[in-house]
C-alpha cells in the first residue's frame, strides 16, 4: 500500500500510542491517506524450473544460497522455486524437505516482519499479502502460515474500518453519541490493536471535537463548548489534550466576560447606558461560572450607576465651579427607604407629623455635609448681585442677651451672626429666606452644571435619621454626648443665662451657633442636622401627611407662601429636636435660628 499513516494537519504522525501535539493553530483536523484502495492477495505461481536429476545437488546448493540471502520467491533462482521443484523431483530427501522448511519460515519471518512495518512503509501492507499469497501457495495446510493469514485479514479488516473512519471524519460524523467516526477507528484497534492508523484517527475525532468546542466558544455559546470537551474527554481519557483545550476554552470564556464588563463599564458612561451596561451583564452572566468576580464588580457598578450615578454611599466630594473654586462639601447619601413621621410611643407629636407613612428613594442623592457658610453665601452674592431678603427688608430677628430674647433688628443680614455681631466666615449663614436659598441653589447648579436645590422634607428626615427609627435622632430622649449644638441645662449664655426648657446633664458648650461642621458627622456623614440651626426644606407646608409623595420628592405647590423648616436648632426646645418635627413658617422668615443645605441631584 502507498501508505498508511494518518497524519494530521495539526500535529505530525504517531508512533505507538503516542498522542499528537496539541491543536496549537487551531485549524480544522483532517487525514491524509496516501494509498485508501483495498490490497487484493495475489495468486501466486511457482516459476517453472527445469532441474536435471544429475543438477539436484547444484540446485540445492544454489537454493540455500538464496535461502541465505533472504531471495525467497521473487524469480525462478530463489529459494521457493527452486525447492519446490526439488521436491517434486526427489519428494523423501530430508536435506530438500529441511531446507523448504526453513524457506517457508523465512518467508512468514518476512510476512510478519512486513505487518510490522506498516507505519513506516508505505508498500508494507502490499509486500504483506505478496508473501501471503506465496505462503497459500506453497503450504496452505501449514498452522503458522494459517496464523499469518489470519492476522493479515484482520489488518485488512482495521484498514476498512478505518477507510469508513476516515470518510465518516471528513463528512463531520464524528459520532460523539454511538457510531460515526469514532466507532469505525475503534473497532479498527479492536481488530488490530496495533494499528497506528486507528489511533491517530481516533486523536482525530478528538480533536475535531475541541475544535467544535473552540468554534463554540468563539461564538459565545460555552455551554455548548463543554458539551464537546465532555465528548471529548470520553475519547482518550488517560491524554493531557482535553485538559489543555479547556484552559484554552477558559481562556476565551475569561477573555469574553473582561471584554464584556469593559463594555459594559463604559456604556455607564454614557448618557442613558444603565440598558445597554445590563444587557453586558447579562451576557456575562449566561457564559460565566457563579460567583464570577467581573460579574459581581459590573453588577455593583450598575445598582451604583443606577442610584449614585458615578458615585458611591457616603463619598465626599465637591464640584468645581465656572467662576473659580468649588462648591459645598457634598456627602453621596444611600438610596433606601424609611417610615417618615412621628414614630409610636412619641408623646410630643403633632396631628402635622401624622400618618407616618413609608417613603423611598429609588436613587440616591448627595446633601452638603454642612449648612451653607457666610463665605459659601459671599461667594454667590458678589459673583450674581444678589439681594437676600433681609437687606432689601433692612432687618432681621437676632437673640438679644440683654432680655434673652429674639428681637427684630435694623441691619441684620446674612453677614451677621446670631446676635448681631459680624458673622465669620465658617459660620453657618443665618438670616436668609427659603427663596434666598433657592437663588443660592439654582447659582449653585448654573456655575457647576449639575442640578442643586433644597433638600426635600422627606430627604432631610431620611438623612437626619441615618437608618434609625427613634424619637429622637438617637436611640433615647439623653442626647449622648457631643450630639450636637443643642439646647443642654449645662450650657450658659456670655451673661449667664440657662435655658429654662432642655436637656437634662447636657451641655455641649455653644450658647449660639457653632461654626459649620463642629460636631461628629452622623451615620450618612452629615453635621449639624439635629441641631447647630434649623434649616429650610423646598416642600409647602401640609397640616398631615395625608397624600404625601411616597417617592421622597418635594410636595411642593406653586405660588404657595408657607414653607417647612426641619430641624432642631441651638436655641430649640427638646420637643422641637425630634427626629419627625416640622414647622411651617412664612416664606419671606429671616432670623437667627435658621439656616439651609442643598442637595444635589445624581
Amino acid at each position: 500500500m502507498a501508505g498508511l499513516c494518518l497524519c494530521l494537519l495539526l500535529a505530525a504522525c504517531e508512533r505507538g500510542t503516542q498522542a499528537p501535539a496539541p491543536d496549537a493553530g487551531r485549524r480544522a483536523p483532517t487525514v491524509t491517506i496516501r494509498d485508501d484502495a483495498p490490497v487484493p492477495t495475489p495468486v501466486w505461481e511457482a516459476p517453472a524450473v527445469q532441474i536435471a536429476p544429475a543438477q539436484a545437488g547444484q540446485a540445492l546448493a544454489e537454493a540455500e544460497a538464496a535461502l541465505r540471502e533472504g531471495r525467497l520467491y521473487a524469480g525462478e533462482r530463489d529459494a521457493l522455486p527452486l525447492l519446490l521443484a526439488l521436491r517434486a523431483l526427489r519428494p523423501d530427501d530430508t536435506r530438500i524437505s529441511a531446507a523448504f522448511d526453513r524457506a517457508r519460515a523465512a518467508l512468514l519471518v518476512q510476512g510478519q516482519a512486513a505487518l510490522d512495518a506498516l507505519e513506516d512503509d508505505p508498500g508494507a501492507l502490499r509486500r504483506a499479502h505478496e508473501i501471503a499469497g506465496v505462503a497459500q501457495a506453497v503450504a496452505p495446510d501449514d498452522a503458522e502460515v494459517r496464523a499469518f493469514l489470519d492476522r493479515l485479514q484482520r489488518v485488512d479488516a482495521a484498514q476498512a474500518r478505518n477507510r469508513r473512519g476516515e470518510a465518516e471524519l471528513r463528512a463531520g460524523r464524528l459520532g460523539e453519541r454511538g457510531g460515526g467516526a469514532l466507532a469505525q477507528f475503534r473497532e479498527a484497534l479492536r481488530l488490530h490493536p496495533d494499528d497506528v492508523r486507528a489511533r491517530q484517527g481516533i486523536a482525530a475525532v478528538e480533536s475535531a471535537m475541541i475544535r467544535r468546542a473552540e468554534l463554540s466558544a468563539e461564538r459565545g455559546d460555552f455551554d455548548t463548548a463543554e458539551r464537546w470537551l465532555a465528548h471529548a474527554a470520553e475519547v482518550r481519557p488517560a491524554m493531557p489534550t482535553v485538559d489543555a483545550a479547556r484552559e484554552r476554552v477558559e481562556q476565551m470564556r475569561r477573555a469574553r466576560i473582561a471584554a464584556l464588563h469593559d463594555q459594559g463599564l463604559r456604556a455607564l458612561l454614557q448618557e442613558g447606558g444603565i440598558p445597554e451596561a445590563r444587557r453586558r451583564l447579562d451576557e456575562i452572566l449566561r457564559i460565566a461560572r457563579p460567583g464570577d468576580p467581573a460579574a459581581a464588580e459590573l453588577r455593583e457598578r450598575i445598582d451604583l450607576a443606577e442610584h449614585y450615578g458615578l458615585f458611591r454611599p457616603g463619598q465626599r466630594f465637591t464640584d468645581a465651579l465656572q467662576g473659580g473654586g468649588r462648591g459645598p462639601r457634598m456627602v453621596v447619601v444611600p438610596h433606601g427607604g424609611f417610615r417618615m413621621g412621628a414614630v409610636e410611643g412619641d408623646d410630643n407629636a403633632a396631628d402635622a407629623e401624622r400618618p407616618a407613612h413609608y417613603v423611598r428613594f429609588d436613587r440616591g442623592f448627595a446633601m452638603s455635609a454642612t449648612e451653607i457658610t457666610v463665605a459659601e453665601f459671599r461667594r454667590f452674592v458678589e459673583a450674581t448681585g444678589h439681594r437676600s431678603r433681609a437687606v432689601r427688608r433692612g432687618h432681621s430677628t437676632v437673640y438679644d442677651e440683654r432680655s434673652g430674647t429674639m428681637v427684630k433688628r435694623s441691619g441684620m443680614d446674612w453677614r451677621h451672626g446670631y446676635d448681631g455681631r459680624p458673622a465669620a466666615d465658617d459660620d453657618p449663614v443665618l438670616h436668609v429666606s427659603v427663596r434666598d436659598a433657592e437663588a443660592f441653589a439654582e447659582w449653585l447648579s448654573a456655575q457647576s452644571g449639575q442640578r442643586y436645590r433644597l433638600p426635600s422634607e422627606a430627604e432631610f428626615e431620611y438623612a437626619l435619621r441615618a437608618g434609625t427609627q427613634h424619637v429622637y435622632p438617637w436611640p433615647d430622649g439623653v442626647p449622648p454626648r457631643s450630639a450636637g449644638n443643642l439646647t443642654g441645662e449645662k450650657d450658659v449664655s456670655p451673661r449667664g443665662r440657662r435655658w429654662r426648657n432642655a436637656f437634662r446633664g447636657y451641655g455641649d458648650g455653644w450658647w449660639g451657633p457653632a461654626p459649620a461642621g463642629s460636631f461628629p458627622p452622623n451615620a450618612y456623614g452629615l453635621h449639624d442636622l439635629a441641631g447647630n440651626l434649623s434649616e429650610w426644606v423646598a416642600d409647602c407646608w401640609h397640616d398631615s401627611y395625608r397624600r404625601a409623595p411616597a417617592d421622597g420628592h418635594a410636595w411642593y405647590n406653586p405660588g404657595c407662601r408657607t414653607r417647612v423648616i426641619r430641624g432642631g436648632s441651638w436655641a430649640s426646645a427638646p420637643e422641637q429636636v425630634r427626629a419627625s418635627w416640622r414647622l411651617g413658617a412664612d416664606a419671606d422668615t429671616t432670623n437667627a435660628r435658621v439656616g439651609f443645605r442643598v442637595v444635589r441631584e445624581l
